[in-house]
Order: C-alpha cells, then sequence, then structure tokens
C-alpha cells in the first residue's frame, strides 16, 4: 500500500513539473589559487512539449541533427542558396555596368551632369 502512494505521488510529481515546467541552474567554477580557470554555467529546464512550446522553445524543430523535416530544409535550402548566389553575381554584374555607364557619362559632360544637345 505503501509503494501504491510514493508511486503516485511520483507520478503526480512528474506530472506536475511537466505541465509548469522547473529550472535547474547551476555554476561550476574551478579556481586556482583564487585565479579562475574555468566556469560552466549550467541551465536546465524540465517541460513537456507543449509547455516548452508555449514559452517559446522550440529548437528541435529546427535542429537538422534532430528532426527529419529540418534535415530536408537544409538539403532543400543548398538549391536557393545557389539560386541566391547566382542573383547576386547577376545584380552585381548589373550594378557595375550602371557604375560604369554613370562614370562614363560623367566624363563625357565633364561637370557629372549630361548635356541637353
Amino acid at each position: 500500500m505503501a509503494g501504491e502512494r510514493q508511486g503516485a505521488n511520483l507520478a503526480d510529481l512528474l506530472e506536475r513539473i511537466l505541465d509548469k515546467g522547473i529550472v535547474i541552474v547551476g555554476d561550476v567554477r574551478v579556481n586556482l589559487l583564487d585565479i579562475e580557470l574555468l566556469t560552466i554555467k549550467l541551465r536546465l529546464l524540465v517541460a513537456s512539449v507543449d509547455r516548452a512550446k508555449e514559452m517559446g522553445i522550440d529548437w528541435w524543430e529546427h535542429d537538422p541533427s534532430l528532426s527529419s523535416k529540418a534535415r530536408q530544409k537544409e538539403v532543400d535550402g543548398q538549391g536557393d542558396r545557389e539560386q541566391l548566389e547566382e542573383e547576386n553575381r547577376r545584380l552585381r554584374e548589373r550594378l557595375a555596368a550602371l557604375e560604369a555607364g554613370a562614370d562614363g557619362a560623367a566624363e563625357r559632360t565633364g561637370d557629372g551632369k549630361e548635356s541637353s544637345s
């Protein structure tokens, strides 16, 4: 009877923690002769997935090593990146041509303004 009650209490406690969430914070410092050599700050959040999403935490959905959707987006994104790089290259070429044309027109008029002949 006592084991059942403790099991129920543990289950209730776990349900409450996952529902509300709990944050555990700790710092580990390694000093040698009052010189700080290493500091590790630990922050642990224990909550259900739904509760974490309510708090705005959803990094596991965007991490390619944890999510197949994120992994597929990363693979698909390679094509998008190549397209963006190609568009960037073309725009740079157009800008260079426009700047060269503007410089040539300024040299022809001598004062940087086009003549109205």
